[in-house]
């Protein structure tokens, strides 16, 4: 649901072309539902997700840690007035020298999931603490993230004690179950995978402190999600059926989550129109696509909500596509969106929830179309 900030930006600012506008009131909210929700797990937001130095800075102020994928986003986190030490680099796949540069800038807790990223941030990190990201099969996730991250729980034991015989502190393990994740028990099997491996590495003596819970909070679309509540509930009676009274430190890695529902677009309808006189499905163009910042339509995994001025009207099927010369550039086509028959060229439409992942995924300038621009109010 857009709130009536962001519609009242809209209306009174008139922003030209496609545009996301950020209510950080409904960030603050958020950060705040999932301190209620697990007080005894460290937030550190996920800065991919939206890295506006406006909602940097509102979580910093708030206490937040950060989850960081690269220097860039490191800088960033620094920048809005966090210390390195609450900044986790938490990229399994960095160069050496961005491990070196992190290292400098004074962040000492490193993502790993294999024996050769160990080295690299042995040789130039030395001293770090690391944890090791399992697999998860990412069931019930609409986004899935399983596959090009991670290893299997006995790799995890091999390499958290590689790093301890490499001079690293083995300091945890991670685990990631899927963006948008939709069941509350998707934690429950890698939790079970989490203590495994520190049962296994205390055999050898290493005695692991830290459980990286990851991400995949949702937020809403068409469909209604569990609360931050009801996530943090399951979470913890997996937490103490898995690991008894002796609960480890645990990190959750908010992103959708935390900015998703407090972003909304602003685009307008590009063209309406038909492939044959016989075709009942209209096509319907919008001035933004998977290019300018809607790339997780990809395989119409998120589906968002569009709200027009016409919504009342008679609807039909149509197919939803964006303005640039790509043949890729359709939003909904395996299973057309319901728009209202009276939506015409020039008409404006808000799509809801896209605060996360949409300036950051906006091309630079395919076709010539400028990135996403974004305002957070």
């Amino acid at each position: 649901m857009t709130t009536a900030r962001i519609l009242d930006f809209i209306r009174t600012r008139r922003p030209d072309g496609p545009c996301l506008v950020v209510d950080l009131d409904v960030v603050r909210d958020n950060f705040q539902s999932f301190r209620k929700a697990l007080p005894d797990s460290a937030i550190f937001y996920a800065v991919k997700a939206n890295p506006a130095p406006e909602i940097l800075r509102l979580l910093a102020n708030l206490g937040s840690n950060f989850d960081c994928a690269s220097v860039a986003e490191i800088e960033m986190a620094l920048n809005a007035g966090a210390t390195a030490n609450c900044v986790s680099y938490g990229n399994t796949i960095k160069k050496e020298r961005d491990i070196a540069r992190a290292h400098a800038l004074g962040v000492s807790m490193f993502a790993v999931d294999s024996h050769e990223e160990v080295e690299k941030i042995a040789r130039a990190a030395p001293g770090a603490r690391v944890f090791c990201r399992v697999l998860t099969d990412g069931e019930g996730a609409e986004w899935p993230l399983s596959r090009k991250f991670g290893c299997v729980p006995q790799m995890a034991v091999d390499v958290l004690v590689y790093a301890h015989q490499l001079g690293l502190v083995s300091h945890g393990v991670s685990f990631h179950v899927g963006s948008q994740m939709t069941k509350l028990d998707a934690w429950d099997s890698a939790l079970a995978d989490a203590k495994r491996v520190f049962d296994k590495l205390a055999q050898q003596g290493i005695f692991l402190k830290m459980v990286n819970m990851g991400g995949g909070f949702p937020t809403r679309y068409l469909k209604d999600i569990p609360t931050a509540q009801a996530y943090g509930q399951s979470i913890f009676a997996s937490l103490r059926k898995h690991f008894g009274n002796q609960l480890p430190e645990t990190i959750i890695e908010p992103g959708r989550g935390m900015v998703g529902n407090a972003g909304a677009i602003k685009a307008e309808v590009v063209l309406v129109s038909r492939k044959s006189d016989e075709d009942d499905v209209r096509w319907v163009y919008l001035d933004i696509g998977k290019f300018g910042g809607l790339a997780e339509t990809m395989d119409e995994a998120i589906r968002y909500s569009i709200v027009t001025a016409r919504d009342g009207d008679a609807t039909e099927p149509c197919v939803l596509a964006g303005p640039t010369c790509d043949s890729a550039d359709v939003l909904y086509e395996k299973t057309p969106y319901p728009m209202p028959v009276s939506l015409t060229i020039g008409d404006e439409v808000l799509i809801e929830g896209t605060g996360a992942y949409t300036t950051t995924y906006s091309a630079v300038a395919f076709n010539g179309f400028e990135p996403l621009r974004s305002y957070v109010i």
